[in-house]
């Protein structure tokens, strides 16, 4: 069978920025909860809209392969950022099942960093420079 990396790197955006998009959707009900993470942490409010570019924009952006190298290296500092604010008490945690707590931020994070080095692929809407 001959192999397609333009499809492997299209199901893999859509899996990871479309699961993403969720997220960011959920978040249009409101950033109280971020807000109150960051100012518990000493750090201004306002970089909770941060977040709708992390969890909306960027991962729209991956999705349809427009500035994917960009918008990919967006998300995965974002994640980092989710990570060491929401999540650092769990960073070396164990969950019921057996995993890592923050497996699912791993993956988006580490995924997004993929994107970095491979760019869209071929089934993308712009292909044409270096952010793609």
């Amino acid at each position: 069978m001959k192999k397609n990396i333009d499809l492997g790197l299209l199901i893999s955006r859509v899996t990871i920025a479309g699961l993403m998009l969720f997220h960011g959707v959920a978040k249009l009900s409101g950033l109280g909860g971020i807000k109150g993470m960051l100012a518990a942490a000493g750090l201004p409010e306002v970089m909770a809209y941060g977040v709708y570019f992390t969890e909306l924009i960027a991962p729209a952006l991956i999705l349809i392969g427009f500035r994917t190298r960009l918008a990919s290296l967006a998300f995965f500092f974002g994640m980092m950022a989710a990570m060491l604010l929401a999540h650092a008490d769990n960073l070396f945690a164990i969950s019921k099942t057996g995993g890592l707590e923050i497996e699912l931020i791993l993956l988006f994070a580490f995924g997004a960093l993929a994107f970095f080095f491979t760019g869209a692929g071929k089934y993308a809407v712009s292909t044409s420079n270096k952010w793609d």
